[in-house]
Parts: structure tokens; C-alpha cells; sequence
């Protein structure tokens, strides 16, 4: 008897690997894969300026790079003693301006490095809905718990979603036509919205990168959201807040990740350096003990073997 839904998934061609370059941006989904591969060591950059919920902040980020548009001064404002972007989320801040400019422009060049030459590009869509600044009509990627009278709340059609995607598209592969873009959807539910507020504006996220997956080449989906909605529909794949997935359903979505997208070839250096990461990870009772000194003095070896047909992958030191 199957107790789940099991969504059906096929191993894509041009897979990742340790030879390419990831950039991941957009939603928590991002963040979720992102610290997976961060955790094998696979090369890549997540959210440089932070979780960003709605495609047309995201598209705007790009374009920015692409096109060389340097934060100024008209772009950062000030409040309660830091200093913020409206386009950027709340946790990239500084007390000065001057090094927040520097930090915002830095991230730019990494951005726009990363768009370059990365082989895949993933990309998670969290909501349609978007809060425009009142002043000046502008759409942004985080309010700051600025008072929510200075913006006026949108949902985005399912044409203004796939519009500001195309655009995206166009900018990415413009730059690096052989860059595979992997779409996913959020399944974290934004319940401020309310319930049905945020299954419309699911559904016009996927509506549009469904119509823009079948049209292109280079572009997928992958079913995150259908993982986590189906497959694992059971509070006990979610947090306290019973809204985010819990390290139970990452991993699971990992693995379906990793059976869709990369290399069956990384498997044997993954498992090596999942026992390092272990290794590094543990903290023994007795620091000094003779037992653990030759664990430490295992640890490094395996280290070293690995770094001489792996020198991009770096560790810290056993301790």
C-alpha cells in the first residue's frame, strides 16, 4: 500500500556537477538548496542581497548587474540608525552609508560575475503579490517595516508574471546563452495575504513559468512545490510555525533535487566529504585525549588526499 503521492521526476540533461558554477536567488527554497550544496562543497553563490519573494524584484536585480547601474545614494535611505535599499531585503544593512553603497555595488559585481559564468541558475518564486512605494510607483523587494500607508498592495497577473520572467530570461541568456535557468516555486504559504490570496498568487507564479518552460530551451521546473504539497502533505514535514519545511522535508527534496539534477559522477566525493564535514563537526568530551588526536590526525589526512585531486575545495581545520 503507498501511503504518499509520489510526484513523477526524470533526470535532466546538462547536470551539475564540481566543473560548473551555481547562483542561487529568489526565495527560501533557495536558501534550503543552496546550504545542501554549500554543505558538498559544490561552487555557488546564494541570494547576495538577500531572500527576495517576487519576480519583478528579482528581475530588477538582474538588470541592475547587467547593465552596470550602481547603487547611489538615491537608492539607500535611512532608519533607526541603518541604512537600507528598498530593493534589497532588511537584513542587508550597515550603520554607514558609505560602506553600504561599497557593500551593495561589491554585491552587484558578484552578482553580475556570477550570471556570467554560472552553468545553472535557480531561481524560486515566492509570491505575486508586490508592494508598490506610493511616492513613486516603484515596486519593491522588502518594505523595512516602513509604514504600510506609504505603499499600495498588488497581486500580479499571470501576465505580469510572465512578462518579468521573460525579461529575466532574456537578460541571463543575453549575457550567458548557455546558462541553465531551473524555476521552482515556493511552497512556504504566505499566510498575511490569507490562505486563498496566496493560492492565487501560487498558481499565477506556476501558471507563468509553466507557460515560459514549454516555450523555451535552457529553462525547467523543478516540482519543489508539489513535493512538499503532495508528497509530503503531513504537518509533520513542517516547522513550529507549520509554514516552513523542516530539515526532514530538505533533505527529502534534496534528494529528488539531486535525482533531477546533478551528476550521479559527484556521489563518491559527496559521500567523502560528507564524512569530513561529520568529522568537523564533532566534538569530543576529552579535547586532549590520545584517542581523539589520532582522530584529528585521520581527519586531516583525509583532508589533504582530497585537496590533491580537489584544490577548489577547501575545509577548515580539524579541531
Amino acid at each position: 500500500m503507498k501511503l504518499q503521492t509520489q510526484i513523477s521526476i526524470t533526470p535532466q540533461n546538462n547536470q551539475i556537477d564540481y566543473e560548473g558554477k551555481l547562483l542561487l536567488l529568489g526565495s527560501c527554497f533557495s536558501e534550503n538548496i543552496g546550504n545542501k550544496l554549500n554543505y558538498y562543497k559544490f561552487p555557488n553563490s546564494i541570494n547576495p542581497f538577500g531572500i527576495i519573494f517576487n519576480p519583478v524584484s528579482i528581475e530588477n536585480l538582474i538588470n541592475r548587474a547587467v547593465t552596470d547601474t550602481l547603487f547611489t545614494e538615491t537608492d539607500v535611505f535611512e532608519k533607526e540608525g541603518l541604512y537600507h535599499s528598498l530593493q534589497v531585503h532588511s537584513l542587508v544593512s550597515s550603520a554607514h552609508k558609505e560602506d553600504y553603497l561599497r557593500y551593495l555595488n561589491t554585491q552587484l559585481g558578484l552578482l553580475k560575475e556570477y550570471l556570467s559564468t554560472a552553468s545553472h541558475l535557480i531561481i524560486t518564486m515566492g509570491t505575486s503579490w508586490v508592494y508598490r512605494l506610493s511616492e513613486t510607483g516603484t515596486i519593491v523587494a522588502n518594505c523595512h517595516k516602513i509604514p504600510q500607508q506609504e505603499f499600495s498592495k498588488k497581486l500580479l497577473s499571470q501576465a505580469e508574471v510572465t512578462a518579468s520572467i521573460q525579461r529575466t530570461m532574456a537578460a541571463v541568456h543575453k549575457m550567458n546563452p548557455m546558462c541553465q535557468l531551473i524555476f521552482t516555486v515556493s511552497p512556504v504559504r504566505h499566510i498575511k495575504d490569507g490562505l486563498s490570496e496566496n493560492s492565487v498568487s501560487k498558481a499565477h507564479l506556476r501558471s507563468a513559468i509553466h507557460e515560459l518552460v514549454t516555450s523555451n530551451t535552457n529553462v525547467h521546473y523543478f516540482p519543489a512545490f508539489e513535493i512538499m504539497m503532495d508528497e509530503l502533505r503531513d504537518y509533520r514535514f513542517y516547522g513550529l510555525d507549520m509554514l516552513h519545511p523542516n530539515e526532514t522535508a530538505v533533505e527529502i527534496i534534496w534528494g529528488k533535487f539531486c535525482e533531477v539534477w546533478v551528476s550521479s559522477s559527484t556521489k563518491p566525493l559527496q559521500k567523502e566529504i560528507d564524512i569530513i564535514q561529520k568529522g568537523l563537526a564533532h566534538r569530543p568530551f576529552h579535547p586532549e585525549s590520545k584517542e581523539h588526536l589520532e582522530f584529528i590526525k585521520q581527519l586531516q589526512q583525509r583532508i589533504d588526499k582530497l585537496q590533491i585531486s580537489h584544490p577548489s575545495i577547501e575545509f577548515s581545520s580539524p579541531q
